[in-house]
């Protein structure tokens, strides 16, 4: 069996400059994302979202992005779940994206918020019937035998029919709002690089930090 300690690869595919680089983040993430989208990559907008209770006990799960603006990051969850009850008590978040294909990692840390309920209407109608109805029928990060979610979703399936089930009260959108986001492009010897965007001020200021 080969070991953990000797698997290695060498980044070598870009390079990432203070020259080459947006002055507004959101818009280099989004030049970043359509590469990605481009590359054919597997769910790109997949992430990793931290969360953590009041106490600083962390938490970390795969969640996928459902839209960015100027204003930040938008995923959806049930608001009763384990991540929703500690964005409720501690409204801080991070997120990470890795495109290995691509050799690049985006690092996000800010504060969350609940986007409006127009937002979450319009996304919640905008899915299959199946996640719809998926929505109403798990009490998510809640114990429950297999049986009985089968049963729930087959309760809701009937009460509903034909019809478009009106989006859960526990269930919508959540935007972070960055303060701090970072590009990380591999690079050979593990020289890396890193250009970080911090918001002072309500302006953007730009820097390096070593690997």
């Amino acid at each position: 069996m080969t070991s953990i300690a000797h698997l290695r690869q060498e980044y070598s595919k870009e390079e990432l400059s203070e020259n080459s680089v947006s002055h507004d983040p959101m818009q280099q993430f989004g030049w970043w994302f359509e590469e990605a989208l481009k590359g054919e990559i597997n769910e790109p907008n997949a992430f990793a979202l931290g969360t953590a209770t009041p106490d600083g006990s962390p938490s970390v799960r795969i969640v996928l992005l459902k839209g960015f603006d100027e204003q930040g990051f938008v995923f959806y969850s049930n608001y009763e779940s384990r991540k929703g009850q500690e964005l409720k008590l501690n409204p801080r978040a991070a997120m990470t994206f890795f495109w290995h294909a691509l050799e690049r990692q985006v690092r996000v840390e800010g504060i969350v918020e609940m986007v409006s309920t127009v937002e979450s209407d319009a996304y919640y109608v905008s899915r299959p019937a199946g996640s719809r109805l998926g929505a109403w029928a798990s009490p998510q990060s809640s114990n429950i035998t297999k049986e009985d979610l089968e049963k729930r979703l087959k309760q809701i399936t009937e009460q509903y029919g034909e019809n478009i089930p009106p989006r859960p009260p526990f269930w919508g959108g959540y935007r972070i709002k960055p303060h701090k986001i970072e590009f990380w492009q591999g690079r050979p010897s593990r020289l890396h690089d890193r250009i970080v965007y911090t918001l002072i001020n309500n302006k953007w200021h730009l820097s390096r930090i070593a690997p």
